[in-house]
């Protein structure tokens, strides 16, 4: 009984990861990772095995993005190309990671992205309210945004989450998109990096291709139809509710580490 039940709670969350994960454009990684460590599976496993699903996830919401033309594929494609080599070293480094120290590792990104949900609509406001950047400021912004989509590129596959949670802060707050226009164009980067996170993933024999499978089919899903209703749902209770998870999942996950030390 144990054995299909399993499934269906890892394709209820793959749903509601791929939803949210379209919707907002932060991925469904922050879900999917934390439910899969709770099933005791390596760090490597974990990563892996949740990047799958991440890329099936971010496939169909290019897909829908694309008929919608909501996509900049210049920038995504750039910002793939970056994030790229990011990675392939994120998913060498996840064979060296501890469990424990991967929940804290976890817990302490999870804090951050709530964070960064709670205080991005100020951040734009701030953004649109500076005046016109001369050429040291835009090559210095330039730089900041392709160093952090390679640190993104090995966040990604290090916890098996996609970069989508700092590939929109950075098309935002670096670039000047709308979180409108940032979120489709992070689907498409994030399904680039996250294959090849995969394939990374896949050579070294990290994926738990069952487990996988299960999660994949519920994102695959959840990013068609989070990307059919983002013109339609309030993203301000989307990200309330969503930070709320975050929090408690990065406190059961920061809870286990201490209490093993």
């Amino acid at each position: 009984m144990l054995d299909l039940f399993i499934p269906l709670v890892l394709a209820i969350v793959g749903l509601g990861a791929g939803i949210l994960g379209s919707l907002i454009g932060v991925g469904g990684g922050l879900l999917m990772t934390p439910a899969l460590t709770f099933l005791g599976l390596n760090p490597g496993q974990i990563s892996s095995t949740s990047l799958f699903a991440v890329t099936f996830a971010s496939a169909s919401s290019t897909i829908s993005y694309s008929k919608q033309k909501k996509i900049c594929y210049d920038l995504a494609l750039k910002t793939a190309i970056v994030a790229i080599p990011g990675a392939i070293s994120g998913a060498f480094i996840s064979s060296f990671i501890e469990l424990e120290s991967f929940k804290l590792y976890f817990g302490i990104l999870l804090i951050l992205t709530v964070i960064y949900l709670s205080t991005s609509n100020y951040l734009v406001r701030e953004k649109r309210n500076e005046g016109t950047k001369n050429d040291t400021r835009f090559a210095l912004s330039r730089l900041l945004f392709y160093s952090g989509v390679f640190g993104a590129g090995i966040i990604s596959s290090m916890f098996g989450i996609g970069g989508g949670i700092i590939f929109v802060p950075l098309l935002v707050l670096v670039i000047g998109m709308t979180i409108a226009a940032a979120s489709p164009t992070s689907q498409l980067a994030l399904f680039i990096t996250s294959f090849t996170g995969t394939i990374t993933h896949a050579i070294l024999g990290h994926p738990d291709y069952f487990h996988a499978g299960s999660l994949a089919v519920g994102a695959f899903f959840g990013g068609q139809i989070g990307a059919r209703i983002s013109d339609k749902v309030g993203e301000s209770v989307l990200r309330k509710l969503f930070s709320g998870s975050l929090m408690a999942v990065a406190a059961k996950l920061i809870y286990d580490f201490l209490g093993q030390h």
